[in-house]
Parts: C-alpha cells; sequence; structure tokens
C-alpha cells in the first residue's frame, strides 16, 4: 500500500465514521489499541459481514448502490484493520530484535567482568599491591 492509500482509507474512515465489531463498536482510533489477536477477532468479524454480503451475489440480480457502498465500506475496513495488524507485528518485532540486542550486549558485558575479575584473580600479589599502590 502507497502513502496516498493509506491517507486516503484513513480520512474515509473518519470522514464516515467507520466502526468496528468489537466487543460492542470501537472507532479506528481504537484499533491502535488492541492487540494482534483483538485485530484478527476484528478482521474475521469483518470478513465473515463481507462474505454474507458477497452470498447474496447472482449475475440475475443487480447490486443496488447501498450493497456497492456497503461493500466498498467493508473492503476499507479490512484493509485499515490489516495495515494496523501489519504496523503493529512489525512494531513488535522491532521490540523483540532489540531485547535481544540489549540481552546480547549484557551478556558480553558480564563475560567482559568476569574475564577481568579472573585477570585479577591471576595476579601476583606484588602486582596487586603495585596497581593499590597507583590507585593511592
Amino acid at each position: 500500500m502507497n502513502e496516498t492509500t493509506i491517507a486516503t482509507m484513513f480520512e474515509m474512515a473518519s470522514q464516515f465514521k467507520f466502526r468496528y465489531p468489537y466487543k460492542g463498536l470501537i472507532t479506528t482510533e481504537d484499533l491502535w489499541d488492541l492487540t494482534l489477536t483483538q485485530l484478527d477477532t476484528v478482521y474475521k468479524a469483518l470478513s465473515k459481514e463481507m462474505s454474507t454480503l458477497q452470498d447474496g451475489d447472482s449475475l440475475l440480480s443487480t447490486k443496488s448502490a447501498d450493497l456497492f457502498n456497503k461493500e466498498q465500506e467493508l473492503t476499507a475496513k479490512i484493509d485499515l484493520v490489516k495495515y494496523i495488524f501489519n504496523c503493529k507485528q512489525q512494531m513488535e518485532e522491532l521490540h523483540r530484535m532489540e531485547a535481544e540486542r540489549s540481552a546480547k550486549k549484557q551478556h558480553i558485558l558480564e563475560i567482559i567482568a568476569a574475564k577481568q575479575e579472573n585477570a585479577l584473580q591471576n595476579m601476583s600479589e606484588d602486582e596487586l599491591k603495585k596497581m593499590l599502590d597507583e590507585l593511592d
């Protein structure tokens, strides 16, 4: 999705006051507060609504303007939920990678400290006294 499409979707969501099925109805802004599992629940509900809407599809029947608009709205809602889901998924991955990096850095610092301690332990008494005198 390009930036224009995303901006258009969010503009449409605010202009038409999109509401999403989750423990009643929630706004587009509320979607950002949901977990990935909760977003998936919203996605499934919207997909089910879309398939119910399309079940009446037939070559013999023509779509009324209301059904066409409802299908467009549902498609936009589904796309917004997918977009927010992907954003949150990427953020979680970045946080996970940062936590791994931080843990690895801490582990390396602990090993360095242990090696320094070991080096001090292996020094002779005279070397240790000399270092102590240098600190005074």
